[in-house]
């Protein structure tokens, strides 16, 4: 274990083995750190508030949380979690296996996430969404939850296995993403989509099926699924589950 002398640890926060803790990062009572973690420096790890209770926030094993992170207690983050910088993650958030979110996500907590996602940088996901596993979701994406802002009324978005909303996508509150669909760039969605289907445009319309998108790399090959040849960054257990799917479309 690695502690920098400028780190606070509570001595009631349990640390695994070869966890290392870097320079004024802050780690508060309720918080459970499995082995071979991660944590760069001035992060913040088990803030509470009104809403949080005696559940501790715990971050699974082998994975890696960089600076300026800040972390809520009553959250739980399965095995080779990553964060980029400056990231924010409410209470009450549970993630499964590998998920990585990018610089200056914002994750406002109630949120189930599964395994294998990817959010990039600048995401903003609003409380009471629900994420399916093998989902991408780009910059600057918003998945929203107010039908009447302001008011107390919250309605959280829904994103199925395998669908990607492209960069700079609005999701309205209460929607469903369909496993395997496109949200194409600059969309805002304000109802339910259909599965492996596109949609574009304020408000977004289907605009045809996935499949029909070809890869710009001179094969002309379908895009999607896109299980069927982008593995880049998945460990191997999680690219068995990529190949088996994709096998499932020959």
């Amino acid at each position: 274990m690695s502690i920098h002398p400028t780190a606070i640890v509570s001595t009631k926060a349990i640390l695994g083995e070869n966890v290392t803790v870097g320079p004024f990062t802050i780690i508060h009572d309720n918080v459970e750190i499995a082995d071979n973690v991660v944590i760069e420096s001035h992060c913040e790890l088990g803030v509470t508030n009104q809403r949080t209770d005696d559940r501790p926030l715990v971050v699974g094993c082998n994975s890696h949380i960089r600076s300026h992170s800040v972390l809520y207690a009553c959250s739980t983050f399965d095995s080779n979690f990553v964060t980029g910088h400056r990231v924010t993650i409410r209470e009450n958030t549970i993630a499964g296996k590998n998920f990585q979110v990018g610089t200056l996500g914002d994750i406002q907590g109630d949120c189930i996430i599964g395994d294998y996602v990817r959010f990039h940088s600048n995401v903003h996901i609003g409380q009471q969404s629900t994420i399916g596993n093998f989902v991408w979701v780009f910059p600057y994406v918003v998945l929203t939850n107010d039908p009447h802002p302001p008011s107390n009324i919250m309605q959280g978005v829904t994103v199925e296995d395998f669908a990607v909303i492209a960069t700079m996508s609005v999701v309205l509150p209460g929607v469903k993403i369909a496993g395997g669909g496109l949200i194409a760039a600059h969309s805002s969605v304000n109802r339910d989509t259909k599965e492996n289907t596109i949609y574009a445009g304020s408000p977004a319309k289907a605009v045809g099926e996935t499949s029909k998108i070809r890869l710009k790399d001179g094969s002309r090959q379908p895009a999607y699924p896109w299980p069927k040849h982008f593995k880049r960054g998945y460990p191997e257990e999680a690219i068995r589950i990529l190949e088996s799917i994709a096998s499932d479309y020959e």
